[in-house]
């Protein structure tokens, strides 16, 4: 069965999304409360964001080995279970080493289900879906982020347990629509083998060797390293005399940006080159970012927001697309924990690395490199672009020509 083109399965994932970003109010409160409540310093801070990182990427590449081998909905459901009780428990502690702790495992088993959950969901879509596909999961992750930062600025007076249960109530439910809802969707039939110079299926080095592939999962992690930056903003904040609490308005301006205006950029970038637009989109989120560096009021914070936001947004289905079609089919699960890495690693560098920057350098420093780096990555897109559709085309040709898998 189909709805607006697109099949039944990819509905329950999308109403998986939301119900679980909309209830991921864990890390919200702690960027919010590390310095001002728990009484981090901005560097100590920047860690624990960062192991939640380090988290999922570990978490990532873990999720895409048990989705390749064991299946999507296993792996999918043993990530939102162990995601709600390591919720719990951080919600009963104000140590130091043990927040630092559990925020690490609660970032791994949030990112071994991010590769069996982007499997499933190209499984279900095929080739000519998968920017449609991709760009409406991604409005509602963003509907959820704006559900989730608005109350997570709200709860921020609530009692401080409340959140952390709230946040395993949303992890329980969706798997309960993993567990009532969603089919295994590893493949039964795989394509005939495409000759690409890559160690055989299985291997995660055949992955890791894949350069066209690794090539854009690096620039993909620069720009993310730019865009997590934005986590560091309530530290920011505070070091200004602003009220952290008022993060949570300030970045609501992303997620509503995001709802109103996602689902009309497929059209806005139809029949332009994805380098090009992924390259335009680096520079927004350079500017934006680099702006907060004199950007000293809540509503010009906003702002910046605003422009940053504008390049989250070209880039997202595209990227997402690219992902699907770089990847090799029987490899799929590995492909997606692979790329997933370069979201989970920067939000490991970003915040650590910004961290000891806004405790040891001029204020303007951090956001004035994250500039340059998405300068970097926007002529990266340009250079690399004409090889990585050279591939993407390749595999494209092949993906329609199943064979039976032997018994």
């Amino acid at each position: 069965m189909r709805v607006r083109g697109l099949p039944k399965t990819f509905w329950y994932l999308w109403t998986g999304t939301l119900i679980n970003r909309s209830g991921a109010f864990v890390m919200l409160y702690l960027e919010i409360h590390m310095v001002a409540y728990y009484g981090f310093s901005a560097t100590f801070a920047g860690l624990v964001l960062g192991l939640f990182g380090g988290g999922l990427a570990l978490g990532s590449i873990v999720g895409g080995v048990l989705a390749d081998r064991w299946g999507r909905r296993g792996a999918l459901l043993i990530s939102h279970l162990m995601q709600a009780a390591a919720g719990l428990i951080m919600g009963l502690t104000f140590q130091a080493h043990w927040i630092a702790i559990l925020a690490t495992l609660f970032g791994f088993w949030n990112g071994l289900g991010r590769a069996p959950f982007s499997a499933t969901m190209v499984d279900v879509l095929g080739p000519s879906a998968r920017l449609k596909g991709m760009n409406l999961n991604y409005w509602a992750i963003n509907l959820g982020f704006s559900i989730s930062a608005i109350l997570a600025g709200f709860l921020s007076r609530a009692p401080h347990f409340t959140v952390f249960a709230l946040t395993a109530a949303a992890q329980l439910a969706t798997a309960a629509v993993v567990f009532r809802l969603i089919p295994e969707t590893k493949p039964t039939l795989v394509p005939s083998v495409v000759k690409l110079e890559l160690k055989p299926a299985g291997s995660i080095m055949a992955v890791l060797r894949d350069r066209a592939f690794m090539g854009f999962v690096l620039l993909n992690m620069g720009l993310w390293v730019v865009i997590e930056a934005c986590k560091l903003i309530p530290v920011a904040m505070h070091q200004r005399g602003l009220d952290p609490a008022a993060y949570g308005t300030v970045i609501a301006v992303n997620g509503v940006m995001i709802v109103l205006g996602q689902l009309f950029v497929p059209r806005l970038i139809s029949g332009r080159k994805r380098s090009h637009v992924l390259a335009a989109a680096a520079v927004l989120v350079g500017l934006g970012m680099g702006a907060v560096a004199i950007a000293g009021t809540v509503p010009l914070l906003m702002l910046t927001v605003v422009i940053w936001t504008a390049g989250e947004m070209l880039n997202a289905p595209v990227n997402g697309a690219l992902i699907a079609d770089l990847s090799q089919p029987e490899m799929r699960g590995r492909y997606q924990g692979v790329a997933g890495t370069s979201f989970s690693l920067a939000q490991f560098i970003s915040p650590i690395f910004g961290g000891l920057l806004l405790d040891n350098a001029p204020a303007a420093t951090l956001w004035i490199v994250l500039a340059a780096i998405a300068a970097a990555v926007a002529a990266g897109q340009i250079v690399t672009g004409p090889a990585r559709e050279r591939r993407a085309q390749v595999l494209s040709k092949h993906q329609g020509v199943p064979v039976a898998v032997s018994p």
